[in-house]
């Protein structure tokens, strides 16, 4: 089996998604995968239909994978990562995950509409329309109230605003600084401040799950903000909402964010490029196995589908 990755970094570079990638390397090795990996600058997109079993790269034609896993905020970097994977995709390679479910995730209020469409709880979630209309927001929302911008990651761009005046103030600074900024307010849920769950979902199955800290005093709970970790078993409603969100999202591979609530969860977000080195570092999971051996079973039950097909 070969696997491309996709990615947008020096892959030794400090950061945890260049260590994450040198894992999907070292692992690969391990299972005897053939694993490389490209930045999406090194494609060439060439539309035609003359040639469907390849693709340029670094001006060569190289012969397509069996599988594509994008790890690269394609759509906060821009266009063409995102061209490329469409254009593998038309190619009949696999992709974990495709075009289509990280454009729908990556946008936070169609995630959300997606969510509540399927009958999923989620905090009620409103996108900002300039000037901001305070009293439908407080009627609506209340206070405190999340504010986040549409396309952020990692916990960045995400502020808990305590009252009317704090609210106000963060608005007219916006207004005079990125007034074409697109930010979404969300419903604060009380309970969960400075904790959530994070199910990290692989082919429908939750393959690992922890429980997220902020630091003292803090709002965010995410281990790339400083946040704690520990092993977290949930239970079957936790299990069961992780695994609907990744599909009704058609995610192969996700990251579940849930609130805790009075009466269980509530969906905070999901993640079509999870990171996992804090859930490996607390839970007995390899992820990068967990990935690769979904991959190979696709693999093997549609050559299983192929011999009977071929049989009949």
């Amino acid at each position: 089996m070969e696997v491309w990755i996709l990615f947008n970094e020096e892959i030794e570079s400090p950061t945890s998604e260049a260590f994450e990638i040198r894992r999907f390397l070292a692992e690969g090795r391990e299972m005897g995968i053939d694993v490389k990996v490209f930045h999406p600058e090194q494609f060439d997109l060439l539309v035609t239909s003359e040639d469907r079993e390849s693709v340029l790269i670094d001006g060569s034609l190289m012969p397509l994978p069996d599988f594509l896993l994008p790890r690269t905020y394609v759509i906060e970097t821009g266009y063409f990562p995102l061209a490329v994977i469409r254009q593998l995709e038309r190619l009949g390679v696999r992709v974990f995950n495709d075009s289509a479910s990280i454009e729908r995730v990556a946008d936070k209020l169609h995630t959300h509409q997606v969510l509540a469409e399927h009958g999923l709880p989620t905090p009620n979630t409103m996108l900002a329309k300039f000037p901001v209309d305070l009293d439908l927001v407080e009627n609506s929302l209340g206070f405190p109230v999340v504010v986040k911008t549409l396309l952020g990651v990692n916990g960045t761009g995400v502020f808990l605003i305590e009252n009317r005046d704090s609210f106000t103030d963060l608005m007219g600074l916006i207004a005079e600084t990125t007034p074409n900024i697109q930010l979404i307010f969300q419903q604060f849920v009380a309970m969960s401040k400075g904790r959530d769950l994070r199910l990290f979902v692989v082919d429908g199955q939750v393959v690992a799950s922890m429980e997220r800290r902020a630091r003292e005093g803090g709002f965010k709970a995410n281990y790339s903000q400083g946040g704690s970790v520990r092993e977290f078993q949930p239970d079957d409603v936790a299990r069961e909402l992780a695994i609907k969100t990744a599909e009704v999202l058609d995610l192969q591979v996700a990251g579940i964010d849930l609130l805790f609530t009075d009466g269980g969860y509530t969906i905070c977000e999901a993640n079509s490029f999870p990171g996992f080195k804090g859930l490996e570092s607390c839970c007995n999971v390899n992820v990068p196995q967990e990935i690769y051996g979904a991959m190979l079973r696709r693999l093997q039950a549609e050559k299983s589908v192929s011999a009977v097909s071929a049989g009949a």
